[in-house]
């Protein structure tokens, strides 16, 4: 990894690839690459010297980057193998490094912190990299969303060590970590387009357990099925939010709008801990980031502070727009464990208004594989527009569609909307809750609604 002076990232825009991306450019590495589409996100990195293309075309790569001595490749496994910059990099004989194999050098050249689990792990991993980064510890952080108390995904310290790193589950990524510390979320099966069998998924976290280094240590959300196969050395600790384990929250409450609890470690209690999000699925997120912080020396105070003080993650869980009439958030959440979770918290803040869910189903596979979960996550919410899968890697599936969730969903008030329809539908509605959920391109139509919502308020 060292004798390279410079970088090119094929898939540069994914929210893995340009933290990696910002790391080299910011090392003083020569960093360039390839992105589908322009975003806000690919924006941000050419506004900070990075070059970027989004033509797949051979010669659209800047020539430095052809010199195949001094060029490393990174690739995310959303490129499919005929891209003809791949294919001329592999033909080429240049030296080519999954996005995860670069993470897992990282890790083994320092204390890697690697947070798994099917759903969780971005908020536990960006509370866990706040709580270190604002403490006398500090860290660096490879996060897999944008911490909106930074307004970026890369944190970088020359003091410290540690290094918080999500652990990507998808394509058995993250089986090429050396964690010194890892979390597990939840392991609920997905991926089976991957993975095949439910059994294959939680073998997969199994083996992620045996990668974590003699002297450090395992915290896992009590009740997950995975027996961890920890080396010799390696503590095993329990979380939960109110379930007790090793650590846990006690006397959850709500005081004024806010989530106020007690943390519980094995040793110690920091009592009356203010959350600065007020969601209380981020209580459970909160215990796992607070016991990793805790573990790693910051001071109680320290965790008092840095948890009252964090703001939240774009696109998780973010309220967008609020008037006295409607009130309209945004949400990631693809998977249903994740949906069923995000629509309970909305109801626990808001239990007698109406809640509209608009979300827009990702992948054919998981959809597939899911439908009638889905159906049922969905069906907590009064009223539900569904919008066409978005495909991201996948080519067409023969009679997946999102009709296989909609005709299970128990509501009255559901529909299918093609996306380009979804403005108008919005238009005339009344709308007390309004959520948008999904981890396709969904989130290009936000400020659209925010902007639309903000008219109907003027007339």
């Amino acid at each position: 990894m060292k004798k390279f002076t410079q970088y090119y990232f094929l898939g540069i825009g994914g929210i893995g690839m340009s933290a990696l991306a910002r790391y080299f450019h910011t090392k003083g590495f020569q960093v360039a690459g390839y992105d589908k589409t322009e975003t806000k996100l690919t924006a941000d990195l050419q506004s900070e010297g990075l070059s970027i293309c989004f033509n797949e075309a051979v010669d659209q790569i800047p020539a430095r980057y052809l010199n195949v001595e001094n060029t490393l490749v990174v690739l995310t496994p959303a490129i499919p193998q005929d891209h003809p910059q791949l294919k001329y990099f592999q033909e080429n004989n240049f030296n080519i490094l999954k996005r995860a194999q670069l993470l897992g050098n990282i890790t083994r050249e320092s204390k890697g912190i690697c947070i798994a689990g099917t759903h969780g792990k971005t908020t536990t991993s960006t509370i866990t990299a706040h709580l270190l980064y604002q403490s006398q510890v500090s860290c660096n952080a490879f996060l897999g969303g944008i911490a909106n108390n930074y307004n970026t995904n890369l944190l970088l310290s020359a003091e410290s060590n540690l290094v918080v790193i999500e652990a990507d589950e998808y394509d058995r990524s993250f089986h090429q970590l050396s964690p010194y510390m890892a979390v597990i979320t939840s392991a609920d099966p997905d991926h089976l387009d991957i993975y095949g069998t439910a059994e294959a998924f939680r073998e997969s976290f199994e083996h992620f357990t045996s990668l974590i280094r003699p002297g450090g240590a395992l915290i896992m959300r009590k009740g997950i099925d995975v027996v961890p196969q920890l080396q010799k050395g390696v503590k095993c600790f329990s979380y939960s939010m109110d379930e007790g384990g090793d650590f846990c929250a006690e006397n959850i409450r709500t005081v004024k709008g806010e989530i106020h609890f007690d943390f519980v470690t094995p040793t110690d209690r920091i009592s009356d801990v203010r959350l600065g999000v007020p969601v209380r699925i981020n209580v459970e997120n909160s215990v796992a980031a607070m016991a990793l912080a805790w573990l790693n020396g910051v001071t109680n105070e320290e965790i008092r502070t840095g948890i009252s003080s964090f703001s939240g993650i774009y696109r998780r869980f973010n309220v967008v727009y609020k008037s006295d009439k409607t009130v309209y958030m945004d949400d990631y959440a693809h998977h249903p464990s994740e949906l069923k979770a995000s629509i309970s918290s909305i109801r626990n803040l808001y239990p007698d208004r109406k809640i509209t869910g608009i979300f827009q189903p990702h992948l054919y596979t998981r959809t597939r594989d899911f439908a009638t979960d889905f159906a049922d996550a969905l069906s907590q919410l009064d009223e539900l527009i569904l919008l066409d899968i978005y495909p991201a890697r996948e080519l067409p599936i023969e009679g997946v569609d999102s009709n296989l969730i909609l005709r299970d969903v128990k509501l009255k008030n559901k529909q299918l909307c093609p996306k380009e329809n979804l403005l108008p539908l919005l238009e005339d509605r009344d709308l007390d809750i309004l959520v948008t959920f999904g981890a396709g391109d969904i989130d290009k139509m936000v400020p659209l609604i925010k902007e639309q919502l903000k008219k109907a308020a003027l007339k």
